[in-house]
């Protein structure tokens, strides 16, 4: 139990170095004003019927912030990666479910590549991406350099086997998408 822990804490400190160099990483510093102005309001996954709004996830003692439980049909973008639309990888989480109903990423592991997803932007534009790959992967071997120091659209959610001695899925359900255009 105890290695369990230890191998948590390892995996949030690397996911948090791997968030901090794809930050980093080619940031022209006289832009970033302007960058931060600039946000994902809204994300639509039409295939799946999905319209959520976005909200704003940071990184708390060396693990990302979650939406919260009482707003299920939101999903959070970790605002220390890049902007939908924008070079980089651009992380978007959701909830599978809440203890009585399905959230907004329920039917994530249903998509399917070639599949549009959508982000609607504070600055008016749409970020369209095409689904490359979803894939389901044991939290323990979560893939952080795939996930954060690639560029395109990363959509992350539970899935797997439900364990209820650690109150948490096994599992996470990633969905790779590349831009295919940033329209006004």
């Amino acid at each position: 139990m105890a290695s369990s822990r230890w191998t948590r804490v390892v995996v949030a400190g690397l996911v948090t170095g791997f968030v901090m160099v794809a930050i980093n990483r080619g940031v022209d510093r006289d832009a970033t004003p302007a960058r931060a102005a600039v946000v994902p309001k809204r994300l639509d996954i039409p295939s799946l019927g999905i319209e959520a709004p976005l909200m704003k996830l940071g990184v708390t003692d060396g693990r990302l912030d979650l939406p919260p439980f009482d707003r299920p049909e939101a999903a959070g973008w970790v605002k220390e990666s890049a902007v939908p639309g924008d070079p980089g990888s651009a992380v978007i989480l959701g909830h599978v479910d809440t203890k009585t109903d399905p959230a907004v990423f329920y039917k994530l592991k249903q998509m399917r590549a070639g599949q549009v997803i959508k982000v609607v932007r504070s600055d008016g534009k749409v970020a369209q991406y095409r689904v490359d790959s979803i894939e389901q992967v044991r939290k323990d071997r979560f893939p952080a350099d795939k996930v954060y120091l690639e560029d395109g659209l990363r959509l992350i959610t539970c899935g797997g086997v439900f364990d209820w001695d650690k109150n948490e899925y096994r599992d996470n359900v990633i969905v790779y998408a590349t831009l295919v255009k940033a329209r006004t």
